[in-house]
């Protein structure tokens, strides 16, 4: 995978199907009127450049897309060390069940989603409209 692509009429979800939260975000996803592109990250690796991407443009670092109470991080990896971007990255790629929760991508707006629900806000915001209008009320 090289860099992550945009698009207004897609949407890009970084996910685990291996977490209930990514089992049950799946389908909020899916549902929805857009293309979808799910990247199901327990089966496909995720570059480091496109995890300094999603960090980027979500104004986190990558280590804040790691969940560092998760049993397969404290098992493997001790929390008062010391990580860099390289070492995050390595972390999600080798213990993809440690991402906090899955990521979409809508047009060039990053977000996490912390709940499945937190999907509907998003495309409700999405088909509002122009500046929040009713598309139908143009």
């Amino acid at each position: 995978m090289g860099t992550i692509s945009t698009n207004k009429n897609m949407i890009t979800l970084f996910y685990n199907s291996q977490t209930a939260l990514g089992k049950q975000t799946l389908p909020y996803v899916t549902a929805a009127d857009k293309k979808v592109h799910a990247i199901d990250i327990s089966k496909t690796k995720v570059t480091g450049t496109q995890w300094a991407t999603i960090a980027d443009n979500l104004n986190l670092s990558i280590g804040d897309l790691i969940n560092n109470d998760h049993p397969d991080f404290t098992k493997n990896y001790d929390k008062t060390s010391s990580f860099d971007s390289e070492d995050w990255i390595k972390v999600l790629n080798n213990n993809p069940d440690t991402l906090k929760c899955p990521i979409i991508i809508v047009d060039k707006t990053y977000s996490l989603l912390k709940s499945p629900s937190d999907f509907l806000k998003h495309i409700e915001s999405d088909s509002a409209g122009i500046d929040g209008q009713n598309p139908e009320a143009l």
